[in-house]
């Protein structure tokens, strides 16, 4: 019975270094805008999605490209013998939630003072292998 608890355990560590994940905490961008750019990047392949941020016009397509390059180089960290290319890395899954939001006020006429929320947001990215399929 411990010995299939030791299969059990090395089967869940080989799987665990097929993955790799970044996380970017308080991001001063409202999680509408990260959402839309998150959007176009799931599930696509990882030179593709490099490129695809690299060439779109949005500001918060910066800040993702680079969370995209560190959950690179946690995957090469994890993964020093084997080629990137070789590997077929997908980005599994994106999500953004929102974080902290900073609560100013605007001058409104008349004395009175309206609201602003400036959002930002965690945006968790997460890598992993495209199965080969026959």
């Amino acid at each position: 019975m411990g010995k299939r608890k030791q299969l059990s355990a090395q089967a869940i560590k080989d799987a665990k270094k097929l993955i790799a994940f970044a996380k970017l905490n308080n991001c001063p961008t409202s999680p509408r805008k990260m959402r839309l750019v998150a959007d176009m990047i799931r599930g696509e392949q990882v030179e593709q999605a490099l490129g695809i941020l690299k060439f779109s016009k949005q500001e918060a397509s910066t800040r993702l490209e680079k969370l995209l390059l560190s959950a690179l180089s946690n995957w090469q960290a994890k993964n020093e013998g084997q080629d990137i290319e070789e590997a077929n890395l997908v980005v599994q899954e994106v999500y953004v939630d929102s974080g902290r939001m900073l609560k100013r006020l605007r001058t409104a006429p008349q004395g009175r003072g309206h609201r602003i929320r400036k959002r930002s947001n965690h945006v968790t990215l997460v890598l992993g292998s495209k199965k080969e399929e026959i």
